[in-house]
């Protein structure tokens, strides 16, 4: 007979589920605004996001019932599984925009490196949570991690898909510098870092890459160009003023001068509709979601689960921050998604798989025995 340990019931964390749907909601109803009026032929993106919900939803529900200590183990299978998919992605995979990124499954297009950053959250977390060190991590031991790190961020730089690979280095980097590191190696990582962005700027970097880091330094340049989407983004935010043109009143989004609206530019159109107030509602809102789940680390049994909580804040953190300031100008267009908010089923599922850790560190933060390893 399988027992259920009412202690989970009693520790699940409402709050935090809340705060899911609620984002959840605005989002599903910005997204509806964004796709209005709806293409009388094929599904609307709000329906199909509306599917990919109930689909993340269940993954959310199964990786909170069981034990996370159990990640120890996974995490092995679970890397390979996704480096395996990332190759297939190379070579079977769908292409669109130049860009070699999904698996057709022919009810789904998997992107393959949107679960690849919760897999480094993971594995992180896994290697740190291992090997502590009181002293701070040298270089010698940061060998393992930075491999670890360099396989998928390679795979996917040569998609390509330098925003994602970006987000690979930024949780790596995020993570590395809260397990502590020795100042002669952070010196060094630094001075590593430098080095490699110049080399990236003048050997690796594609010319429609260095043409948008040049279009955010100066967007007016080409404003029917390179310069158009982030113009129209700064229009559509700029035209909300403080309290927007309504609910799908929008003109920017609904006249399709803001390209990319249901995806990256999601954000656009709610700015748009609601304004700065509703704007600063919306923030909140999601940041305060965050907030909480660095009370989740804060509160967590053991070590592991402290990092797990925080990899999962961070893994969100700075794809929202990313996001919001590209929409507003203030960094490049890097084709990085806002969490929950953006369209895109594999960005929604391993965001509901992120955020089912955060609530499993939180569910079993009262227990004390430990997983195999």
């Amino acid at each position: 007979m399988i027992r259920i340990d009412r202690r989970l019931f009693e520790h699940f964390d409402m709050v935090m589920l809340l705060l899911i749907f609620l984002v959840c909601a605005m989002a599903f109803f910005n997204l509806y605004s964004a796709s209005f009026p709806p293409k009388e032929v094929g599904m609307a993106p709000y329906v199909r996001q509306g599917y990919f919900f109930l689909i993340s939803f269940a993954a959310f529900v199964f990786i909170i019932s069981f034990d996370y200590q159990e990640l120890h183990f996974w995490n092995y299978p679970f890397f390979a599984l996704i480096i395996i998919l990332l190759l297939l992605a190379l070579v079977i995979g769908s292409k669109a925009g130049g860009a070699q990124r999904w698996i057709n499954l022919g009810f789904f297009k998997l992107q393959p490196s949107e679960p690849a950053k919760l897999m480094l959250v993971i594995t992180l977390a896994s290697y740190y949570s291992r090997k502590e060190i009181v002293d701070g991590y040298t270089i010698k031991e940061l060998v393992v991690p930075i491999g670890l790190t360099a396989i998928p961020f390679v795979l996917i730089l040569v998609q390509p898909d330098l925003g994602t690979a970006l987000m690979l280095g930024i949780i790596f980097v995020s993570m590395t510098l809260f397990v502590k590191l020795r100042t002669s190696t952070l010196l060094t990582l630094g001075s590593l870092g430098i080095g490699l962005a110049l080399f990236a700027w003048g050997s690796m970097l594609k010319p429609y890459q260095k043409q948008r880091i040049r279009t955010f330094l100066n967007p007016e340049g080409d404003p029917m160009g390179s310069g158009y989407q982030i113009m129209q983004s700064k229009i559509a935010v700029g035209s909300g003023g403080k309290f927007g043109k309504g609910y799908l009143e929008g003109t920017q989004g609904h006249l399709h001068f803001l390209p990319e609206r249901h995806t990256d530019f999601a954000f656009s159109v709610w700015g748009e509709e609601w304004g700065f107030a509703g704007s600063a509602a919306f923030i909140c809102i999601y940041f305060f979601m965050l907030i909480w789940g660095l009370n989740v680390a804060m509160h967590a049994r053991d070590r592991f689960g402290v990092l797990l909580a925080f990899g999962v804040v961070t893994l969100i953190f700075w794809q929202a921050v990313i996001n919001l300031l590209m929409i507003m100008g203030l960094l490049p267009v890097v084709g990085i998604p806002l969490p929950l908010v953006s369209y895109g089923g594999s960005s929604l599922l391993t965001t509901m798989l992120a955020l089912g850790v955060l609530m499993n560190v939180r569910m079993r933060r009262f227990q004390t025995s430990m997983a195999r390893d």
